[in-house]
């Protein structure tokens, strides 16, 4: 088709939420490595009053029409946070964003990208970065490389022609994100044993697990190490405490004490490991739908879930300890603990790690002296306007 033939016009009722949140299911259903994310996750995710992300953020979605019928879709965002980053570390001033990015073909990509470049640059933003779905912290960035396997919860999966279609649009690599895959089963290579074996010997370190009964204490301690270590990385936005309140309750069925450590050092916390069973496992047959039965399914699932994966979507040390070798020790007897429990608990055989930035030498370092591999790459791409 036609771009001239293309009509690309702002969401404005319910039908138009039900037709931008369906076009996914439809372009992708056919992809076997794809898994339908639940409809209900995906309307609470842009719907602001369930999002705690638009607490500090705008966004316009919009919807690609093409004969009457609804051939793509995106959204244009203003995250005010990352307005007040420093340019050095991504975002800033100027920086507007993209995503939930979606196209029949080629021309339908032209028309949605154009049409939230319009929109940001009407809002006076000078750059634009892509995709983002909808904050950093969510869905970042387009699959490059890893689409001969399913992604794990809460990674995002894309057909390989959109990274073609995008960079045709002038978008250029702002920066390459990262997951690492290793076999769990086999223990870690030597050195990493005997580190995680001295650290044990080590008085002041404690490793513990985290106290589901006092689940929002937990949760702001995490916070509160997570917006310390991550705070000079590349696109760091803070989390604030609504879009905590309501991960937490988007996660919190997905959370077992075994497998979220927080580390402390003479009794102060200072690093933290996150990981979650694959949801996607129980999910991909469901298709995005919990009706009929597919609520039992997952309801019993989570009651005692068996998983092949494991992910660990986030882990931090404090940044006063993060040139040390006690910032790798802590990381490596979280990663050895949860490694144990995941193996005799739950079934596990894998472990994914990530996004990791191409360019952080730390986490890097640890993924490679745990004899992971590169699994998946994601890009982030930038444009001005």
């Amino acid at each position: 088709m036609a771009t001239a033939d293309i009509t690309v016009r702002p969401v404005s009722n319910k039908a138009d939420t039900k037709a931008f949140i369906e076009l996914a299911y439809r372009l992708n259903g056919s992809d076997p490595n794809w898994v339908a994310p639940l409809r209900e996750e995906v309307a609470a995710t842009i719907n602001p009053k369930k999002n705690g992300w638009f607490s500090h953020a705008e966004a316009q979605l919009f919807l690609a029409e093409h004969g009457g019928k609804v051939v793509g879709r995106i959204s244009a965002h203003i995250d005010r946070l990352a307005l007040e980053m420093p340019p050095e570390q991504g975002f800033g001033p100027g920086t507007g964003f993209w995503g939930l990015f979606e196209a029949e073909d080629e021309a339908v990509a032209v028309a949605v990208i154009a049409r939230a470049e319009q929109w940001l640059r009407d809002k006076g933003l000078t750059r634009a970065i892509g995709p983002v779905s909808l904050s950093i912290w969510e869905e970042p960035g387009l699959l490059v490389k890893g689409h001969d396997h399913p992604p794990t919860v809460l990674m995002g999966h894309h057909p390989a022609r959109y990274q073609a279609w995008i960079e045709a649009q002038g978008y250029s690599e702002a920066k390459k994100l990262l997951t690492y895959e290793l076999d769990i089963t086999n223990g870690f290579p030597p050195i990493v044993q005997r580190i995680v074996a001295n650290g044990e010997k080590n008085p002041r370190i404690r490793i513990r697990k985290v106290n589901k009964s006092k689940f929002a204490e937990e949760a702001a301690i995490i916070l509160a190490i997570l917006n310390d270590a991550w705070s000079d990385n590349w696109g760091f936005v803070p989390l604030t405490q609504p879009e905590i309140d309501d991960v937490g309750k988007k996660l919190k069925p997905l959370v077992f004490e075994d497998l979220i450590r927080i580390a402390e050092l003479d009794g102060e916390p200072v690093a933290f490991m996150v990981t979650l069973p694959d949801l996607n496992e129980p999910l991909k047959p469901l298709k995005g739908s919990l009706l009929p039965f597919g609520w039992a399914k997952l309801l019993l699932w989570l009651r005692k879930p068996k998983a092949k994966t494991m992910r660990v979507p986030l882990m931090g040390v404090v940044k006063r300890l993060q040139a040390s070798r006690m910032a790798s020790q802590l990381a490596f007897m979280m990663i050895e603990y949860i490694r144990r429990s995941a193996i005799a608990d739950y079934g596990a055989m894998r472990g994914e790690i990530g996004w990791i930035l191409e360019d952080n030498q730390g986490m890097v370092a640890i993924a490679d002296a745990i004899e992971s591999r590169v699994n998946r790459e994601y890009l982030i791409y930038q444009k001005a306007l």
